[in-house]
C-alpha cells in the first residue's frame, strides 16, 4: 500500500499544480474572467472566475480518477493486463490536463493567448504519443476505439488499435508540423479535419475488419 502510494505522489503533485497557480492569481483576476477564445486568440466567450475551479476538476481531478479505477471497475477485467503501461498513460493525460488546465488560467490572466498554436502542438504531441500507445490497450469499455465491434472480437479490437495508432501518430506529428508554418486560424479548419478523420476511421476500419473475418469464417 505504502508503495502505491509513493508511486502515485508525482500524479498527485501534477494534478495540483494547477490548482496552486490558480490560487496565486486568483486575487488579481477579475469577477468576469475571459474563458474561450477563438482560432485566432481572440476572446468570444465570458464567465465568472469561479468557472475556473470547475474547469480544474473537469481536466486533471476527473482524468486521474477515471484512470485510477478503470481497471478495477472495468468488466473485461483486463486492463491489468497492461502493468507499466496503464501507469505511463494515466501519467501522459494527467500531465497533459494539467498543462491544459495551466495555459488556460495564464491566458485568463492575461486575458489573451499569446501563442495559439501551442494548444495546437499540445494536442499534437498528444496523439502521437497516444499512437504508440494503443498497440497495447486491451479491451474495455472507458479508453480506446470502442465500437460494437471491436468490443465483440479480440482480433478486431487488436488490429483497429494496431491500424488507430499508427494514423494517430502520422496525424499527430502532421499536427505539430502544421501548427509551426501555418497560421493558427488558418490551420485551425485542417486540425479539425483530421481530428474528425482520426475519430471516424478508426471506427469504420474496425467495421471492415469485423465483416471481413465474419465472411471468412473466422467469427
Amino acid at each position: 500500500m505504502k508503495l502505491e502510494f509513493k508511486k502515485e505522489l508525482p500524479l498527485i503533485g501534477i494534478v495540483l499544480i494547477p490548482f496552486i497557480y490558480l490560487g496565486t492569481v486568483w486575487n488579481s483576476l477579475p469577477e468576469i474572467v475571459p474563458i474561450h477564445w477563438n482560432s485566432k486568440g481572440e476572446i468570444d466567450g465570458w464567465g465568472n472566475k469561479f468557472t475556473l475551479i470547475g474547469m480544474l476538476f473537469i481536466l486533471p481531478v476527473f482524468t486521474y480518477l477515471i484512470m485510477s479505477v478503470i481497471s478495477k471497475i472495468d468488466p473485461k477485467k483486463k486492463m491489468s493486463l497492461m502493468g507499466g503501461k496503464l501507469y505511463q498513460l494515466k501519467f501522459v493525460l494527467v500531465l497533459f490536463m494539467s498543462i491544459l488546465a495551466l495555459f488556460i488560467i495564464y491566458s485568463t490572466k492575461s486575458q489573451s493567448i499569446s501563442i495559439p498554436s501551442f494548444i495546437f502542438v499540445l494536442v499534437g504531441a498528444l496523439f502521437v504519443i497516444l499512437g504508440n500507445y494503443f498497440k497495447v490497450i486491451q479491451p474495455n469499455y472507458f479508453i480506446g476505439i470502442k465500437t460494437p465491434w471491436t468490443l465483440e472480437n479480440q482480433e478486431v479490437w487488436k488490429k483497429t488499435h494496431l491500424f488507430a495508432g499508427k494514423l494517430w501518430f502520422i496525424a499527430g506529428f502532421i499536427i505539430i508540423v502544421g501548427s509551426l508554418i501555418f497560421e493558427s486560424s488558418a490551420f485551425s479548419k485542417v486540425f479539425l479535419t483530421i481530428v474528425f478523420g482520426i475519430a471516424i476511421i478508426p471506427i469504420v476500419y474496425s467495421y471492415l475488419k469485423y465483416r471481413s473475418l465474419k465472411k471468412n469464417g473466422s467469427l
